[in-house]
């Protein structure tokens, strides 16, 4: 690994990477690449999972492609000086700040969105000025495969290259000095990158998970809120970062929305066939999410086929938050459902769990959606929305504590792999003698006054 990350290093030291033109043209040419093999890429995440070339194209590629015209439009404008206000004890001076990239990353993929989740953070690295080592999930064998064919046969190997393999050539990779290093994961697996990186001070960016907690009130839009819950939660089979983990719902209405849930369920048919539901992704994960079923709290579904990998849609009631399937981020087609008789004592209960990723509140009540957005902190989320906050790339995606840190998407991501360099212009026509000495009570007078302002 040792040669492939000194040969970024020997790129990123002649300063290519920092000619804007030619960010621009390696963004242009990975968007032809993605959009000429769209065909492949389908199918290859079909045979890894059963990903349908609808949810590939709407939930991944495209993010990848509204990702580039963001960084093609406004690249130029992310790049340029910005200019800060100077204080008056450095009169005359101007003050401003320019951003240069990191120098050579690493981004470390995730499997559930496999093209997503690895040329997201890419892409902000390249419109920064970084040089790119990806490492994407080898769990989808032939997305990997795929990504490493299509990166490595059409871009220079000192500037952006796949690497593919398990354990073994993660560990190897985090062993390097990298400027940067960029993980999407699970919190343990991120503590482990984290615990590397901090041997060569390299920053990091952490995308993890977490509980996502959904509010539902009393007043809110039933059929809306259940329609567009249950399209959140059983997105992908639930492998989802941002899926709804569970609901808390009101006592009062719980029972309706309950049966609104299901009716919901019955009425999209999820299934391989239908091209909205995807497998399991692997065999330890289908076995560590039956674990998680309780018979006695099912309220729907709980079908499990372990030959094709698929749980189907399953509801869960008469939980506590200590059963075992509250313990975790559960990540798969579960959703426990939780009532409450008071909104303060809910919010107060999720609070005494780590900090999550997404927080989504479903209501027509403006003090309902005040105490929810308000009284617990998360990374991003909605109000009567879930999931869909990750599409806008004006608005930073990341965690908070245990469910991530840094943030990403958009200019967000272009100030993840920058550092932006604090610069005070001063000329030679002029200058105060106010620090020089000798030093007297008469210019700390002075002095204090010149902090003022």
């Amino acid at each position: 690994m040792t040669d492939k990350v000194q040969l970024q290093r020997n790129l990123f030291k002649t300063n290519t990477t920092r000619d804007i033109s030619f960010r621009k043209k390696q963004l242009k040419i990975l968007l032809s690449l993605l959009k000429e093999n769209e065909k492949e890429l389908c199918k290859a995440i079909y045979d890894d999972f059963g990903k349908s070339e609808f949810e590939t194209v709407a939930a991944e590629l495209e993010l990848i492609y509204k990702d580039i015209r963001k960084s093609l439009s406004s690249l130029s404008d992310w790049s340029r000086k910005r200019n800060v206000s100077t204080n008056l004890l450095n009169f005359p001076a101007r003050s401003y700040l320019q951003p240069e990239p990191l120098g050579v990353s690493l981004v470390i993929g995730a499997w559930n969105y496999p093209y997503q989740l690895s040329f997201a953070p890419a892409v902000a690295a390249i419109a920064a000025g970084c040089t790119v080592v990806l490492k994407p999930s080898e769990l989808p064998a032939r997305t990997s495969a795929i990504m490493a064919k299509l990166v490595n046969e059409n871009f220079d190997p000192g500037f952006f290259h796949v690497v593919e393999g398990g354990v073994q050539e993660t560990t190897e990779l985090l062993q390097q000095k990298f400027d940067k290093i960029f993980f999407t994961g699970s919190t343990h697996v991120g503590r482990i990158v984290y615990q590397a990186a901090a041997k060569h001070l390299t920053p990091v960016t952490l995308e993890l998970g977490g509980k996502s907690p959904a509010f539902v009130t009393r007043d809110c839009n039933l059929k809306m809120t259940v329609k567009r819950l249950i399209w959140a939660k059983f997105l992908n089979a639930g492998q989802t970062c941002i899926a709804p983990d569970y609901v808390m719902v009101d006592n009062k209405i719980r029972d309706s929305f309950l049966q609104q849930c299901v009716k919901e369920i019955e009425k999209r048919a999820y299934d391989l066939e239908n091209g909205n539901y995807v497998r399991i992704i692997d065999e330890r994960n289908f076995d560590r999410l039956t674990a998680l079923i309780d018979p006695d709290t099912i309220y729907y579904g709980g079908t499990m086929d372990k030959e094709y990998r698929v749980i189907g849609p399953t509801l869960l009631h008469k939980l506590s938050f200590k059963d075992k399937v509250m313990e975790d981020e559960i990540f798969g087609p579960i959703l426990p459902v939780i009532g409450y008789d008071d909104l303060d004592a809910a919010i107060s209960k999720v609070n005494q769990l780590p900090r999550p990723l997404s927080c989504y509140v479903f209501t027509n009540n403006r003090l309902s959606k005040q105490k929810v957005m308000e009284g617990i902190t998360f990374g991003g989320g909605g109000v009567n929305e879930a999931v869909m906050h990750i599409t806008n790339p004006n608005l930073p995606f990341g965690g908070v504590g245990q469910s991530g840190t840094g943030k990403y998407h958009g200019e967000a991501g272009f100030r993840e792999f920058s550092n932006y360099k604090a610069i005070l212009s001063k000329p030679t026509w002029f200058e105060l003698n106010l620090k020089y000495s000798p030093l007297n009570s008469a210019k700390l007078k002075w002095v204090r006054r010149f902090f003022k302002f």
